[in-house]
């Protein structure tokens, strides 16, 4: 059975990147020219996930509004016809409905069983990955310092 889903639990504290993370979720630290959580999704959708289920937590609501389509930018953006910026917001703009999130109330570590079962319906009975933002972020860095650029990050193994 192919695994469509994967739940993304970003809901941790980021102390490892103290003092980037005081105001600012460690996946939307920026690698080139994209949000890591950015280059997380793109890996996952080329393996084939289908809907992404994402594990949040206190001041992650910038994950979600990442992902959210911003009307009065692509209106700005017509009207001074920055076709390039538009194009690359439209690739990775999510289909309506592949995302979810959820709230999780306290730092609860990972390994345990809440990460793995989010809400009802959300992931469940179906096969679904787990996804670990910080180790593409070791990868990903490790490879910028090479000074490879944002396009090379996508194709990453």
């Amino acid at each position: 059975m192919k695994i469509r889903k994967a739940v993304f639990p970003v809901a941790g504290l980021g102390t490892r990147v103290l003092p980037a993370t005081k105001a600012m979720p460690k996946e939307m630290l920026t690698i080139v020219d994209k949000p890591l959580i950015q280059y997380v999704v793109d890996e996952a959708r080329e393996a084939g996930i289908e809907h992404f289920i994402f594990v949040t937590g206190r001041n992650k609501g910038v994950i979600e509004d990442h992902f959210d389509r911003v009307f009065e930018l692509d209106a700005t953006l017509k009207a001074r016809g920055k076709k390039a910026e538009m194009e690359i917001l439209a690739r990775d703009q999510p289909e309506a409905g592949a995302m979810s999130f959820t709230r999780q109330q306290a730092p609860l570590g990972l390994g345990q069983r809440h990460e793995f079962y989010p809400p009802a319906g959300a992931a469940r009975p179906r096969p679904r990955g787990v996804v670990r933002p910080r180790h593409r972020r070791r990868r990903a860095v490790r490879r910028g310092a090479a000074g490879r650029t944002g396009a090379e990050y996508a194709g990453l193994p």
